[in-house]
């Protein structure tokens, strides 16, 4: 054979939480197929008392069937016929539940039953009908085996053995079907197994008497059977945890919530008659008896006197009680429910809000929307109240209406944004003035004072990316030449993005001469190598280097700043003349000059006034003579007359500095053919004016024998003579010396 069982309406139980006592599943389909074998497991049922299952007892309505310890519905015996539907009874200390079997296909009825030989169902001709006694029935629910238990009699006023009883109705032949049986012979009714008045109260049965051929005597007529109460329902709370609140400094009976349990039980009876009392209150400070409830409303009501319903004394701001209702009435036999009452005290809103600072500062990069500095507040009400809640506006500073102001939930800060951008060009600055309130209002003795207003300045940058350098320039002033590793500067680069926590990191992005290092955490400067104010990299006596700042953002953003320096002067340069050529022509005179000027890479006071000078060589000034013109400038000026030719003339120029640096140098003299204001210059090599070693062997030829020389000292030679005298050798000498050589 092979069963056919299905569960039918019914859920079960996800797990031990929530658990609830009884069959998991409350209806189940079960086939039939010809007969049930004994010891035969047909079905497994869902049975959960949430608290092990020990000691539980199952009853089937069928005593043919019981349930095993694996809670399988076995046959005690082969069964060829079963009822259609089985009732299993399951007790334990923890759980009292029913379950229903429908039994399907079981075969037709035979035409020889007795429903067949009574006729049920078919069309029966007209008849009068007599009078059936039927009193009113009662059962207690919850009765225990065994069962049948008689509940009542029928009484007819046919002769007896005549007629047969028959009982109908939900409860008899109809769902539930076999609760209730009557006596066919007899008219004595029957229950048949334990009820549940929670489930049905009470059942409308009929009751008929029918000749043996099936024919109606008496009735129908209405047996009522109610179901008594007993108290096996606890008082069970709506909900096991249940929150109020009452404002600090109410006044004593001020009501803060109301406990509501409810009973199954007949509410006509003490079963359902509930009662409620606070056994539990913690913390018991300052008093284990702060709060009352009513016993039969569940209204939790104030005891403590209203000064001492302080928020900021008390101990805590949040109390537990531990509320139990009892039925009975509350007597001593009553079954009981508990739940928990959780009662804040909350704040009145006596503390106005109060700003940190009194003077909040922003800056903006024109162009550009969104929150642009956070105004922070302190409120000593509760946190998350409307008394401590704040709401910000604007109340003056701000006509165009570029800016406004909301609360972050999440902190209470007034987030002050752009929400039309700004025009840096139009107006850089701006200064709103911030108002704060609570949600609140405040109690009547205490009002907004100056704390609540705040002044916002609200600097408006030019577009820029990533951070900013400030001052940009940075401009220092420093000694050229100071020692390598010495400080320079501290740069400062601040990120515009003011809401954001970054940090960050320098870099030298262009360093033209390589003289300087930072520091990529502090943004100090200091010097990796020599600085030089005469170097081709310095322009104006400054040098400017480059340096980056990068923030941590992601991605990360970046911004430069320009370094100047400013180099002082150090006398580490001497002089020089220019120009290199100078001409003068060949007759000598006193407008026949050149003018040579003095150069220095060093600075005031550390170069000019030039001193020039003819250098330190024996003979020179007789032909060449220096003289001053003014703090740069000095004439060279021809005082001999020489043929055309390029001379070099060795000078000695000094600068003024402290001490002063000297620079022996040598410029290019054309003595140039002058016609007509037009200059002709040899293009040949230089004579050097230094041939002082070759004067020195004419004068000793001069002056260790009569030396022959032109009568005219001239170079043309016309004639010779002898000369003697130390004067005319001489001049004669030098005249010729000039002539040979230069």
């Amino acid at each position: 054979q092979e069963l056919g069982v299905a569960r039918v309406g019914g859920q079960e139980d996800g797990g031990r939480e929530g658990c609830s006592p009884g069959f998991q599943v409350k209806r189940y389909q079960l086939a039939f197929t010809g007969s049930f074998q004994k010891g035969q497991a047909l079905i497994q049922v869902e049975f959960d008392d949430c608290a092990g299952n020990e000691d539980v007892q199952f009853e089937v309505s069928d005593p043919s069937f019981f349930v095993d310890g694996d809670l399988n519905l076995v046959p005690r015996q082969d069964v060829l016929r079963s009822q259609p539907v089985l009732s299993i009874h399951g007790l334990s200390a923890h759980a009292d539940d029913t379950a229903q079997v429908e039994v399907t296909g079981l075969p037709a009825q035979s035409p020889h039953t007795l429903r067949g030989v009574l006729g049920v169902g078919q069309t029966l001709p007209f008849r009068s009908k007599r009078a059936l006694l039927i009193p009113p029935m009662i059962v207690t629910e919850n009765q225990r085996a065994p069962f049948p238990r008689k509940i009542g009699k029928v009484i007819s006023t046919e002769r007896l053995g005549s007629h047969i009883f028959r009982l109908t109705g939900p409860g008899a032949d109809q769902d539930p079907k076999g609760l209730f049986t009557i006596d066919i012979d007899t008219g004595e009714v029957s229950v048949s197994r334990s009820l549940d008045r929670e489930a049905i109260d009470s059942y409308q049965l009929e009751v008929s008497t029918t000749d043996f051929a099936g024919n109606l005597v008496e009735g129908p007529a209405l047996l009522l059977i109610t179901v008594i109460d007993q108290n096996d329902n606890r008082p069970i709370f709506k909900e096991q945890s249940y929150t109020g609140e009452v404002l600090e400094g109410s006044p004593t009976g001020t009501t803060v919530m109301t406990m509501t349990a409810l009973d199954a039980d007949d509410p006509g009876t003490d079963n359902a008659a509930l009662r409620y009392n606070i056994v539990r209150q913690s913390p018991d400070k300052p008093s284990p008896n702060m709060f009352y409830i009513d016993a039969e409303r569940g209204d939790i009501v104030t005891v403590i006197s209203n000064k001492l319903l302080d928020r900021e004394t008390l101990p805590t701001t949040t109390y537990e009680l531990e509320i139990v209702a009892k039925d009975m009435s509350g007597s001593e036999v009553g079954l009981t429910g508990t739940a928990t009452a959780t009662i804040t005290i909350t704040d009145k809103n006596d503390h106005a809000p109060e700003f940190t600072h009194t003077l909040f500062e922003a800056r903006v990069f024109e162009g550009s929307t969104g929150v642009v500095v956070n105004l922070t507040v302190d409120d000593r009400d509760d946190p998350d109240t409307g008394a401590w809640r704040a709401i910000y506006s604007i109340i003056k500073g701000d006509p165009t209406l570029s800016f406004k102001i909301q609360t972050n939930p999440d902190n209470n800060e007034g987030m002050l944004s752009v929400s039309k951008p700004l025009d840096y060009e139009a107006k850089a600055p701006h200064t709103l003035l911030i108002k704060v309130e609570n949600e609140d209002a405040l109690v009547p003795d205490v009002g907004y004072g100056p704390s609540s207003t705040a002044t916002v300045h609200i600097a408006v940058l030019d577009v820029n990316e990533g951070p900013v350098f400030f001052p940009d320039p940075l401009i220092v002033s420093r000694m050229e030449n100071i020692p390598i590793g010495s400080f320079v500067a501290s740069l400062n680069a601040t990120d515009p993005d003011i809401l954001q926590i970054q940090s960050i990191r320098y870099a030298v992005l262009r360093d033209p001469a390589g003289w300087l290092s930072v520091s990529p955490v502090t943004g100090t400067v200091n010097t990796s190598g020599s600085l030089d104010r005469e170097s081709p990299y310095v322009h104006d006596n400054k040098y400017t280097a480059v340096f980056i700042a990068t923030d941590n953002g992601s991605p990360p953003a970046t911004g430069t700043g320009t370094l100047v320096i400013h180099l002082e002067d150090y006398n580490d340069n001497a002089p020089y003349v220019v120009p290199s050529i100078a001409r003068v022509c060949e007759d000598a005179h006193d407008m026949n000059v050149a003018i040579v000027g003095g150069r220095d890479k060093d600075l005031a006071p550390n170069a000019a006034p030039f001193k020039i000078e003819l250098g330190k060589q024996l003979g020179l000034d007789k032909t060449w003579k220096v003289t001053r013109v003014n703090s740069t400038h000095s004439q060279v000026m021809l005082l001999q007359p020489l043929k055309m030719a390029n001379y070099q003339l060795p000078l000695l120029i000094t600068d003024s500095g402290v001490p002063p640096l000297s620079n022996n140098t040598e410029i290019k003299v054309q003595v140039c053919v002058c016609k007509k204001n037009k200059m002709h210059c040899s293009s040949g090599p230089s004579h050097r004016a230094t041939l002082f070693l070759l004067f020195l062997i004419l004068m000793f030829l001069l002056f260790a024998s009569p030396v022959i020389f032109p009568a005219r000292c001239s170079v043309g030679f016309p004639s010779l003579v002898l000369s003697n005298t130390l004067s005319s050798a001489l001049s004669c000498s030098f005249t010729l010396f000039s002539s040979f050589f230069f």
